[in-house]
Order: C-alpha cells, then sequence, then structure tokens
C-alpha cells in the first residue's frame, strides 16, 4: 500500500470490488476517498468500516467485500473488525400506570423503566374474560363513551344568517322601521334541529350474563351523558330501567337497575318483550324517528316468527336499528340461532359489542346519521 498515492489506492481498490461481483459505483468510490482523507488508513479498523459503509449495500456482499479487502489491504484486515458494542440495558417491566420510586433497588448507569398500561390491554379484552377487578377499572373508561343520535330537523325555527333560507318577513319589516322603510337588510329563518331519540335494549338473560354487566355500564353512561335517552332490560319480560340509571353515581345506578330487574339472568323471550315494548312505548311514539340499539346475543326461547313480526313494526317506525352483538366477534361466527336469523333482515348496522374498544364503534354507529 502507498501512504503517497490514495485515489489510485482507492481507485484500485474499487476496481478489485468490481472484479469479484460487488457494485462499486463512481459516487461511492469517490464518497470512500473522501472518507479515508478525514479518518486516514493507519487504523484497519476504520479503514474497513468506511468502504463498508459505502460498498456494502446488501447483507449477501459482506462475505465478498471481507474477502476483497483482506487480499487487497493485507495487515489491515486482521479478518473482519467487530463494530463497537452497544451498552446493555437492563430493562425494569412495571404494570403500573403511573411511574412510582424503586424502593431499595441499586441505581444503574443504564436502566430503562419500561411500562405498559392495563388500560390499553382492557380496551381490546374480551369482557367474558374479564375479573371483578378489571369490571371495576374498566367502569370510568365506559364513563367517557358519548353515545348520542344524530340531530335531526325540528318544526320549529331559529334565525339565520345565511341567504337561501326561508325569508323572515317579520324580522325584515321590524328593522326596515329604523331605516324609514327601506328594506337594508333581510332576514332569514330556519329549521331548528334537535338530537333524535336513542332507544336501548339490553338484553339480560343467561346467554348474555357476561356481558350484561359490563353493557349496563354502557346504557349508564348514555343516559347521564346524553338527553332523550331511553333504557330498557329485555329477559322474560320488559323492565323500563331509564329512571334507575339517571342517577350520576354509577354504583347506585346500577344497583337501582339490578334491583328493578327482576329475570336478571333469566330466560329470553325477545319477541314477546318486543311485542311488549311496541305496544306500550316503541310504536306509541317513543321509538318513531329514534335510533334503536338492540343488544343482544339474538338467542331466543319463543317463536322467531314473533320476532320477525315485531321486528317488522319497530323498523316502520324507527329511523335506525342497531343491533349489538357480542359474539359477531367471534372466529368464524355465523348467525344461525333463530333469534337472531328472524331479526337480522330489519337491521341497519350488525356491529360488535364484546370490548371497550368495540363499544366505541357502536356509538359511532349509533350517531352515524346515513342509513
Amino acid at each position: 500500500m502507498s501512504e503517497f498515492e490514495p485515489s489510485r489506492l482507492v481507485v484500485a481498490f474499487a476496481r478489485s470490488l468490481r472484479g469479484a461481483g460487488l457494485d462499486a459505483p463512481l459516487d461511492a468510490t469517490i464518497t470512500f476517498g473522501e472518507a479515508l482523507a478525514l479518518v486516514g488508513m493507519r487504523a484497519g479498523s476504520t479503514t474497513y468500516w468506511a468502504g463498508r459503509a459505502v460498498f456494502v449495500r446488501r447483507p449477501e456482499d459482506i462475505a465478498v467485500y471481507d474477502r476483497v479487502f483482506g487480499a487487497f489491504f493485507g495487515g489491515l484486515a486482521g479478518g473482519a473488525p467487530r463494530p463497537p458494542q452497544p451498552p446493555e440495558h437492563e430493562v425494569a417491566l412495571d404494570a403500573s400506570d403511573t411511574a412510582g420510586d424503586d424502593n431499595g433497588s441499586p441505581s444503574l448507569e443504564h436502566m430503562q423503566a419500561v411500562r405498559f398500561s392495563r388500560v390499553e390491554v382492557l380496551r381490546s379484552r374480551d369482557f367474558a374474560s374479564y375479573t371483578a377487578a378489571e369490571h371495576a377499572e374498566a367502569r370510568h373508561l365506559m364513563a367517557a363513551l358519548a353515545a348520542s343520535a344524530t340531530p335531526r330537523e325540528s318544526r320549529r325555527r331559529v334565525p339565520a344568517h345565511r341567504a337561501r333560507r326561508h325569508p323572515d318577513l317579520r324580522a325584515t319589516v321590524r328593522s326596515s322601521i329604523r331605516t324609514d322603510g327601506e328594506l337594508v337588510r333581510r332576514h332569514y329563518r330556519r329549521r331548528a334541529s334537535r338530537p333524535r331519540r336513542l332507544v336501548l335494549l339490553l338484553d339480560v338473560s343467561g346467554s348474555m350474563e357476561t356481558y350484561a354487566r359490563a353493557l349496563v355500564r354502557f346504557l349508564h353512561a348514555a343516559v347521564v351523558g346524553a338527553t332523550r335517552v331511553e333504557a330498557f332490560a329485555l329477559g322474560t319480560r320488559l323492565t323500563r330501567l331509564t329512571r334507575e340509571l339517571a342517577s350520576r353515581d354509577p354504583d347506585a345506578a346500577i344497583a337501582a337497575a339490578s334491583q328493578r330487574v327482576l329475570d336478571w339472568s333469566g330466560g329470553t323471550r325477545l319477541g314477546d318483550t318486543l311485542h311488549a315494548f311496541n305496544d306500550q312505548w316503541g310504536v306509541r311514539g317513543l321509538a318513531r324517528g329514534a335510533v334503536v340499539v338492540i343488544l343482544s346475543d339474538g338467542w331466543d326461547r319463543g317463536d322467531p316468527r314473533v320476532l320477525r313480526v315485531e321486528m317488522a313494526r319497530l323498523a316502520r317506525v324507527a329511523h335506525r336499528i342497531v343491533w349489538v352483538n357480542p359474539l359477531k366477534a367471534s372466529p368464524g361466527y355465523v348467525p344461525l340461532a333463530q333469534g337472531m336469523a328472524a331479526a337480522l333482515p330489519f337491521v341497519d348496522e350488525f356491529v360488535e359489542g364484546h370490548s371497550l374498544d368495540a363499544l366505541e364503534r357502536v356509538a359511532v354507529a349509533i350517531s352515524r346519521e346515513d342509513r
């Protein structure tokens, strides 16, 4: 190796790489020469890594580069030098959501604390696998779910600032009095909007026991978080829960609702309970123009023809029907249950409801405007 002709040395090394089948373009050769001008060629490790950084682009090129480098530079190679090893890091896993002091633990120079959040784990976990402590922890997350139906136009009119609305003759004439009868400013009115009524029907039968405890908290969050929300329980009978769930205290609301529902974890007669809802509440006005959400797995011990008839009655008066089925998230799920199969043709949206993430999607489906 000549110390007085570094440029020729770089060109010759690049030519050797090309002869061995390694791509050594002109720009990489110039970059290698500039790197050697900065770091020098005294240390074999420095020369080796300078050339490897510019000439090696694929892992399979390393062996070819090492062979040519050893043959060309001779004593500088000394085998392929190993890169400097990064410092070892000790990772401390902490399941808590808040950082705390490490009492009694030695302080290390390269110590890193990596924490994961139980909140993120609970969001995707199935309600059926929750423990009692996890149900209590998810209660606070459930309170943040905002479920409200889309607004609808009312018959009442309010002032409008944009043109192409209904002219407000009374306000226009009144304002012209201030300008001696000249119509300087025209006034308009538009229809006011009001939220649609949201009706929640929760199946509290035995097949829904593992999910009903979490879903009733979803009902409570909807009742206290929005106006014009009605909640009912469906089992062997129909039970209205709106008044019990109106309490701001979630524990008191859930306790009052559980005392109100006498057939909790009992049988299921979806057709009969929907018939009672349509006769007593729905068709008489509560479900007219409303978004009706049925939270059920679709298992029904009654006659599926009754359920089909009542779903058809409900679909004729409701704005939208959203069916929330926790079993829909199961792999390979097919709605073969007789109750689910009878109701599905009248459902506008069929969604999952097995986890917190799924309930967030339910809230989006409820507020969706198009039918």
